[in-house]
């Protein structure tokens, strides 16, 4: 017979797919963090979450920042212990705002600082090699080109690109419709050089993709990027298609498919763009996050320094007299 924690997490986590309409990867991340909660109230004997009190959760939250590995290190980065925290206040304000409990103990327990990291953007140079590393006329090479052009070339997120259908693509307008978190869809402007390199994909390596599978499977009939036999190529097989490209070129180290997109964002942003046009392009919920971007670049800065403050080239009167003697 379940017990009142096995219950309430139950409703929480439908709660979660229902009213709060969580992506599939985000709903996924809820219920790993919770079940690593769960497990730990119940080497507790802590399953009635109306018993459940602060002090409970705090001792959670220092029980994540002291995991350590086998060589001593800390299990889990700051990150990992912050979202796992939003996870519980999730399920205990859940719990109390539903009558489940008279009050959320979690309410005053913080969460760990994250630094801000900062984009590891590559520089336009190293894009245009990358964009290049892959040579040939074979389907898989141009399903390569055609993801690599895709990714930088539009900002969309690796989850987004594999989810592309069809019928999402309108190459002669230059945009394509993209399914983001929370299942909000936005339009993206597509370039020439993406439109050239997936049009080309289109009518002959995804064809021949296609045909490669014996039974095709209805739900991949209309998937954009396909694998060597013929279905949706998953996140994994676009990891390793950015990485074998940046190994070819030297890039192996710094190269995942996250990192074109914040070099979309950075490369727009130094060539003039709004912060809200790339707020937008990017499916941000919130500038804040597009604000990353405004950090990546000192050459930018220094730029943007230079052609708008009135002394960023100016000699004082005294220096130009003097020479700065008597200083």
């Amino acid at each position: 017979m379940a017990d009142e924690l096995t219950k309430l997490l139950a409703e929480h986590d439908d709660w979660l797919a229902v009213e709060r309409g969580l992506a599939v990867n985000s709903l996924a991340a809820y219920r790993r963090d919770l079940r690593r909660y769960a497990a730990f109230l119940r080497a507790r004997d802590a399953t009635d979450p109306s018993r459940i009190g602060e002090d409970v959760v705090h001792a959670y939250v220092r029980h994540l920042e002291t995991l350590e590995d086998d060589d001593g290190r800390r299990r889990l980065a700051a990150s990992s212990v912050a979202r796992a925290v939003v996870a519980v206040r999730s399920f205990h304000r859940f719990c109390a705002r539903e009558g489940f409990v008279e009050r959320d103990p979690s309410e005053e327990v913080g969460a760990p600082r994250v630094p801000a990291g900062i984009p590891k953007a590559l520089d336009e140079e190293e894009v245009d090699r990358l964009l290049h590393a892959v040579t040939g006329d074979e389907p898989r090479a141009q399903r390569d080109r055609a993801l690599l052009e895709l990714l930088y070339g539009t900002g969309i997120r690796i989850s987004e690109a594999v989810g592309l259908d069809i019928d999402d693509l309108d190459l002669d307008d230059g945009t394509l419709r993209v399914l983001g978190k929370g299942s909000k869809e936005r339009v993206v402007p597509i370039g020439r050089g993406a439109r050239v390199a997936v049009d080309a994909y289109l009518r002959d390596g995804r064809l021949a993709l296609r045909r490669a599978r014996a039974r095709p499977m209805v739900r991949d009939a209309e998937a954009v990027v396909l694998n060597a036999r013929g279905g949706r190529i998953s996140r994994q097989s676009c990891w390793a298609i950015v990485r074998r490209a940046g190994v070819r070129v030297g890039l192996n180290a710094r190269l995942s498919p996250h990192v074109l997109r914040h070099s979309c964002a950075t490369h727009m942003l130094d060539h003039g763009a709004d912060l809200r046009v790339v707020q937008e392009l990017l499916g941000h919920a919130s500038i804040s996050t597009t604000q990353v971007y405004t950090k990546v670049s000192p050459e930018r800065l220094r730029a943007a320094y230079d052609a708008a403050h009135p002394r960023a080239h100016a000699t004082t009167e005294r220096t130009r007299d003097d020479g700065g003697a008597g200083r």
